[in-house]
């Protein structure tokens, strides 16, 4: 076993690992007394209920991540990448097509192998706690749908990848970044106006005392938008959501129809003036650009490494493969992308402590509070999350920070 194959299965057990101790802390935790701050978020049954909620998908996330794990060392163990590999080369010769061909298959297999998890979440676990509003059909619709739009997107990025590669030479990082860069960008703009309808309806808020009082918020706040935005979530869950989009004067904001029907409109309002906050602190504009440095550093780093034959013959593959090289990289780099993430965490969870503290100015501190314990019953969330949980995985507050944040602010 050569040295970057060893480091490919640390790294992945690493992961494995880590995870299962942090799913392991997170439900001892939740098991323990509530905070007095949150003691009316649920009644004695609804915590129960909670409780088993959560239990249901760490015991579905437990057997996914085994079968995960299994999946790929018996591929490792076996020269599976290789085999694929070689399996391209008897349908073409060029390089692009042989790439797109490789990870389409290890994609739509990886697909395959969680769909069962998947159809079980939604149709079990949901179903059996009142959340599900999917069907049999909708469910098909919506991963043919998926299927078509990870291989347009994503069929064109990994195209330019290779095509770079090839043609510009050690300098194609910084091409792939100026796409990378033209593309997030792009998405940022126009995400609610091209890819949500393919599986949403957004319709105008009508006219009344909702629309009314969002617009006075927004008069107040110095915040132009066009119009709101409602979207049908119900068709495939009660849970509520809302949101804000878009960059420029293609700002949108989106509220879901279940968020309407579960709050006041006080409550609503508070919600939308924390949406409005991060565009105040201008905190989509920030995350952008750290996404995009984040990206420009992990290309410059894999121009470094991409050319090297220990990356391909790891896999078992002897000739030239960038697709190969790309995989291996792909695993190699997760403990850095896990800092970069955990960094993240870290600039998203203070953002939201400015758009909270942004609530505030505007008398809205118990709408808020009041808004966040409702969702937070009627979603069945973990409302006593462990630290350490909290840090690897949450790029918000936990509920109990936000509401002593916002009471302190008042």
């Amino acid at each position: 076993m050569n040295t970057i194959l060893l480091l490919v299965y640390i790294i992945i057990i690493f992961n494995f690992l880590l995870e299962r101790i942090l799913s392991w802390l997170n439900s001892s935790k939740r098991l323990r007394v509530i905070p007095d701050e949150l003691k009316d978020v649920y009644d004695e049954e609804a915590f129960a209920k909670s409780v088993a909620y959560k239990q249901q998908y760490e015991r579905l996330g437990f057997f996914t991540s085994v079968i995960s794990l299994v999946a790929i060392v018996l591929m490792l163990h076996f020269e599976g990448f290789a085999y694929v590999d070689a399996l391209c080369r008897t349908v073409t010769s060029h390089p692009i097509l042989i790439a797109l061909l490789f990870f389409a298959i290890l994609g739509l297999a990886s697909d395959v192998l969680g769909i069962p998890f998947e159809v079980y979440a939604t149709f079990v676990i949901e179903e059996k706690f009142g959340f599900n509003r999917s069907t049999p059909r909708l469910f098909i619709t919506d991963k043919l749908k998926e299927y078509l739009l990870g291989a347009l997107i994503g069929g064109l990025l990994l195209a330019a990848f290779i095509w770079f590669y090839y043609r510009v030479g050690e300098w194609f990082w910084i091409y792939l970044w100026f796409i990378y860069a033209a593309f997030t960008i792009f998405m940022s703009m126009f995400y609610s106006h091209l890819i949500v309808p393919l599986f949403n309806k957004q319709t105008p808020l009508p006219e009344g005392e909702l629309r009314q009082a969002i617009m006075q918020l927004a008069d107040k706040a110095g915040f132009k938008v066009k119009d709101i935005y409602v979207m049908d979530g119900s068709k495939r869950s009660t849970k509520a959501n809302a949101y804000f989009t878009g960059l420029g004067k293609y700002k949108r904001i989106v509220l879901y129809d279940t968020l309407i029907s579960q709050l006041s409109t006080d409550e609503i309002v508070a919600v939308l003036a924390h949406e409005i906050g991060h565009y105040k602190y201008r905190h989509n504009y920030k995350g952008l650009v750290l996404s995009l440095l984040q990206m420009g550093l992990t290309l410059y780093i894999l121009s470094l490494f991409i050319n090297s034959p220990a990356l391909t013959e790891a896999l078992g593959v002897h000739t030239q493969a960038v697709h190969i090289s790309l995989l291996v990289f792909g695993i190699l780099y997760s403990p850095i992308s896990l800092l970069a993430g955990l960094l993240g965490n870290i600039v998203s969870r203070k953002h939201e402590y400015q758009a909270d503290g942004f609530v505030t100015q505007f008398g809205l501190a118990e709408p808020l509070i009041s808004a966040l314990k409702k969702l937070s019953r009627n979603n069945l969330s973990n409302i006593n999350p462990h630290p350490a949980y909290v840090f690897f995985h949450y790029s918000h507050p936990t509920l109990l920070q936000r509401i002593r944040s916002l009471k302190n602010n008042r």
